[in-house]
């Protein structure tokens, strides 16, 4: 058998492409409009340009081992420990080579957990190989931080070898304030309790890691990439400096602390963001004198991502932020279960969450490249971008004193409150899209099954003394999804929701475009559209719309047929009721005379979408 080593000159007979030429092409697509409006813009004002040359001279970034595949980590968060050891024995005999052990009060139990007890522990890891090989997590908070002596305690009692468990404790108090908005000690108080906890566990023969440096705390408030890569960075050197102070070698410390970060369906800055945070900490590692080693770095999809509504979507996020933080070498993911927003995930969306990480691994055999994103000129240049902006905001915390002095002072929160801001503006605009919440509607969707349970009630931990703005998470759908909670409200109580008639003008070709547009935009909202035929006659419209039962309506047509029959079709609107009237459109020069017609509002893309809903509410209210 003989082997074909040439290289196959495909593209020999065709002249090489060039920049010019395809800024030609494009320059001819947008016909007099701006280059400009091609070219994105990240939260960190990071521009992404809408193409780019191979980076050249760049190697790979150094992440997991050749070939291995990342931990696939189940969450373990039923507050009924017997029943969490039933789900993750299942979730273990059926591909998870991790699991999260989520206790009650932590960061990221979204309102469920284990206790925080020995008895919980014991019962939630009976039967659980400990020493075989699983990867095992710990989230907790300052109210369940003796989970983490509880799991050290069953590993003793049940005579197996410390070294030979996989456990990352998470011991992360920095967080825990950051989302608190306050501390009963202050960072010199706290160092202690966490290096003597740290110590204790290495002395007992675990190799941890043990404190976590966790970002998700700013991406889950809203925060930018560059913020949520300063906060772990600063964090991070904070446990770093503190253990080294505790009289812990650098070089075994070094290896004590680990990240979180969370990975969103933005797949390209996602694996930017990955790829920096592992080039950052081996600049700090360098500072510190050590030979950088690769940082183990726990992804989770995004909370912030997770919508309420047409929850299935999620499943399609989770799936493009899996693909993204394990193409960018993460060493441990977890995919929130699609369903977590509205409950208790059930064995239907845990085994969806599992399969999700199978399939790209076994199937898609993601984790047989390492870093493929290497030389890729648009995510190369994302990374070195992300590089700068993180540092920068590292360093200002640090001359505030460090990550603790640096959240008193509101360093992290005034950025995070920007960055939210900008977001929330584009999301009320529709720019940034959540399908199934600002578009894309399902008024009609069957109620998606959750597990009943009971949360755990924990005492509240120590006395504010140290108080500063909190960072907690959010959901970017939560505007959207109160105005779908409002129209299910009035369908319980009236047995009808808010409708709108949508007042369509002349043929299907006319109206089709914007009756569809206007169709998604009021659903947003929950505001039931009501189709029609195309209109002609202003009373036969008008005998439409009061036939219909509808408190708004809304003219669907094109500008054309605006300009020969809107203001007619406006008047006979208000003349059989209709208050509230708006229009499929940019009034543009017409604005004023539609008004006096009896037009009260435009629907258009880039309006904000939330404040006319919001307004539409408000008015169907007062009618």
């Amino acid at each position: 058998m003989t082997s074909v080593t040439d290289d196959l000159p495909l593209a020999a007979d065709f002249p090489k492409a060039t920049t010019e030429d395809w800024r030609k092409l494009v320059d001819g697509v947008l016909k007099g409009a701006p280059f400009e409006k091609l070219v994105g813009k990240t939260y960190d004002g990071i521009k992404i340009d809408p193409l780019y040359p191979r980076a050249k001279g760049v190697a790979p970034v150094v992440g997991r081992p050749a070939a291995a595949p990342w931990q696939i980590v189940q969450r373990i968060d039923h507050p009924d420990a017997a029943l969490a050891n039933a789900q993750a024995l299942q979730d273990l005999e059926n591909g998870a080579t991790g699991l999260a052990l989520v206790f009650a009060g932590a960061n990221g139990a979204r309102g469920f957990g284990l206790e925080p007890t020995a008895d919980a522990v014991a019962k939630v890891l009976r039967d659980i190989h400990l020493d075989a090989g699983i990867g095992i997590e710990l989230e907790i908070g300052p109210q369940s931080r003796m989970a983490a002596i509880h799991v050290a305690e069953y590993v003793k009692s049940a005579g197996l070898d410390p070294a030979a468990c996989n456990i990352r404790f998470g011991l992360d108090p920095l967080a825990a304030g950051a989302v608190w908005g306050h501390s009963p000690y202050t960072w010199e108080e706290i160092v202690p309790a966490v290096t003597g906890a740290i110590k204790g566990l290495a002395a007992l023969g675990f190799k941890g890691p043990f404190a976590s440096a966790d970002g998700r705390v700013i991406h889950d408030a809203g925060g930018s990439e560059a913020q949520e890569l300063a906060f772990v960075l600063s964090c991070g050197v904070a446990y770093l400096r503190a253990i080294d102070a505790a009289g812990v070698p650098l070089e075994r410390a070094q290896g004590m602390v680990y990240a979180r970060l969370a990975a969103d369906a933005d797949q390209f800055l996602t694996m930017a963001k990955f790829r920096a945070l592992r080039l950052l900490w081996a600049r700090i590692e360098t500072a510190c004198g050590l030979m950088p080693k690769p940082l183990f770095i726990a992804a989770d999809t995004a909370w912030r991502m997770l919508t309420q509504r047409d929850p299935y979507v999620n499943m399609l996020r989770a799936t493009m932020a899996t693909f993204a933080a394990g193409l960018a070498g993460a060493n441990a993911i977890t995919v929130l279960p699609h369903t977590l927003a509205l409950g208790l995930p059930d064995p239907f969306a845990r085994r969806v969450a599992r399969n999700t990480q199978l399939l790209l691994l076994e199937e898609s055999n993601l984790a047989k490249v390492s870093d493929p994103a290497a030389g890729a000129g648009g995510i190369e240049t994302l990374t070195a971008r992300l590089c700068e902006a993180a540092w920068g905001l590292f360093q200002e915390s640090e001359s505030a004193g460090g990550a603790f002095a640096a959240l008193q002072q509101g360093l992290f929160q005034s950025k995070v409150a920007a960055a939210r801001k900008a977001r929330d503006a584009n999301i009320a605009k529709r720019r940034d899209v959540l399908t199934g919440a600002s578009e894309f509607p399902n008024l009609h969707e069957r109620e998606t099954a959750v597990l009943k349970a009971t949360p755990v009630a924990l005492a509240p931990y120590g006395e504010q003394k140290h108080k500063f703005e909190a960072l907690p998470p959010i959901r970017l759908a939560e505007p959207f999804e109160a105005l779908r909670d409002k129209s299910d409200a009035a369908l319980k109580a009236r047995g009808t929701r808010p409708k709108v008639f949508l007042a369509n003008l002349g043929t299907p070709a006319d109206f089709t475009a914007r009756a569809t547009f206007a169709k998604s935009f009021f659903e947003a909202g929950g505001i039931q559209a009501v189709e029609s035929e195309g209109f002609a006659d202003p009373a036969k419209l008008a005998a439409a719309f009061k036939a219909s039962g509808a408190g708004l309506a809304c003219l669907c047509s094109s500008d054309k047929v605006y300009a020969e029959h809107a203001e007619a079709a406006a008047k006979a609107l208000q003349s059989a009721g209709g208050r509230h009237i708006y229009l499929a459109g940019r009034p543009a020069e017409a604005e004023a005379a539609l008004r006096a017609a009896g037009v009260t509002g435009f629907v258009f893309a880039g309006g904000d979408a939330l404040a006319t809903l919001q307004d539409a509410y408000r008015r169907m209210e007062m009618a």
